[in-house]
């Protein structure tokens, strides 16, 4: 046991000493807080507004028909042949000319421009445009203005929990696959990486030949478990670097634009609630407002603990495989024909895993996380959306199950490959060495 402690500090140090190590922790909870950040800094900010001209020769609408934060639009009366080559240099972004009969033509609008114009003020002008042509065809066919209008209703729902007691609490399908995705990616990535890291490790000491004077000491499957723990053990402070990073930057973030709005000197009382207001909604709508309302209903200790154990096992079970591949072959080119074999659960397991956020309770999903080589990640994206305990329990056996069944495989091949020399390596060799005795 010391042995296999003596080689989780090496794999543990010398990786976590590395300056890639420091970059990748520091880089990733500031991308997640810009995330965060950057919805509630352009809703504060200032809107840029553009001058749009308009020539309206079906004399249909009038200033108020046309308003649109983020556009100022001008009646002209000049003719559209000549405006349209001298609207640019009278500062305007864009000209639109609607034509006498936009009502029997609503194509022949034209919006013309020094340059091509944003998606977001065509589709203004476009908006505008078509609500006003609808409530004139609407007028022509007998319905009133006010009719249209009470007709034109948008729908929004909230989404509510209900938990075994009748408590209810509010709750976010968009946020629940925003969770999901996330975890489902982090796992998808690490389990690749990480497993990657022991397999590029093993090959490396095996080519140098150091692996000769370190299993002179250590017996081979000690090296392994060491290895496999010591980089999964590199992961899990990653982690908790990223959670605890994230959190500290959002929080701080937060203080910020709260005591910016409040600060806004020279603007009137108005200005200051709309301002406040502004930044209350981008902070609901973005989407950390989202994660943060399924947080809200979801057992978050349960969610930590879940996570943490399928990383690790999912990463024990995988990095086990990689390490036999590695202790078998003498490059990372001949390692290709066999990493292939053990990525294809985990890119299955990804793909699934779009099917889960669509339908988290279909059959599907809840086989995908019940198998071992799946369910880490599938088992994940389930999580936020509710997951019965014996569902989760009856998940994390069958996971620790398929570790101890791996590990027994790649400790059988690890101890013969990793001293194997100038012999390439075949399935039909790994499959004998398997039963290999001593």
């Amino acid at each position: 046991m010391n042995k296999i402690f003596l080689v989780i500090q090496r794999e543990y140090v010398t990786r976590v000493l590395k300056k890639s190590f420091w970059i990748s922790s520091l880089l990733a909870p500031v991308l997640l807080t810009a995330i965060y950040a950057i919805p509630i800094w352009l809703a504060m900010k200032d809107k840029e507004h553009k001058k749009v001209a308009i020539l309206d020769l079906s004399h249909l609408w009038k200033p108020v028909d046309l308003q649109d934060k983020e556009l100022i639009f001008t009646f002209i009366s000049k003719s559209e042949m000549q405006f349209k080559k001298e609207f640019s240099k009278d500062g305007y972004d864009a000209f639109v000319s609607i034509p006498a009969n936009v009502l029997s033509n609503p194509k022949g609008v034209h919006i013309y421009s020094s340059k091509n114009i944003g998606l977001s003020l065509k589709e203004s002008v476009e908006r505008l445009i078509q609500n006003k042509v609808r409530q004139e065809l609407m007028y022509q066919a007998g319905i009133s203005k006010n009719v249209y209008e009470d007709t034109q209703v948008d729908i929004e729902s909230d989404t509510i929990t209900i938990s075994d007691s009748g408590d209810e609490t509010n709750s976010s399908s968009v946020g629940a696959m925003i969770l999901a995705g996330v975890m489902g990616l982090i796992l998808y990535v690490t389990l690749l990486l990480y497993g990657s890291q022991v397999m590029n490790g093993v090959i490396e000491e095996k080519s140098s030949r150091i692996i000769e004077v370190i299993i002179s000491s250590v017996k081979p499957y000690q090296l392994m478990l060491g290895k496999i723990i010591g980089v999964g053990l590199v992961g899990l402070t990653q982690f908790v670097l990223w959670i605890v990073l994230t959190i500290g930057l959002t929080q701080v973030t937060s203080k910020v634009y709260a005591s910016k709005a409040s600060s806004m000197v020279g603007l009137s009382q108005d200005a200051q609630i709309k301002a406040n207001a502004d930044m209350a909604i981008a902070m609901q709508d973005s989407p950390m407002g989202e994660v943060t309302k399924v947080l809200e209903s979801t057992n978050i200790p349960l969610v930590m603990f879940a996570f943490l154990f399928y990383f690790f096992v999912g990463y024990l079970l995988y990095s086990s495989l990689f390490a036999a591949i590695g202790s078998a072959v003498e490059s990372a080119t001949e390692a290709q024909q066999f990493t292939f074999i053990v990525m294809i659960p985990i890119i299955l397991s990804f793909l699934l895993a779009q099917y889960t956020m669509q339908d988290p309770d279909s059959t599907i999903a809840f086989w995908s996380s019940m198998i071992p080589f799946t369910s880490p990640i599938n088992m994940m994206v389930r999580l936020p959306y509710g997951v019965p305990i014996w569902e989760l329990v009856a998940s994390m056996v069958f996971l620790l199950i398929g570790f101890f069944v791996c590990s027994w495989i790649s400790a059988r091949i690890y101890r013969v490959g990793i001293l194997m020399y100038g012999k390439k390596a075949t399935w039909k060799e790994l499959s004998k060495w398997l039963f290999y005795k001593g």
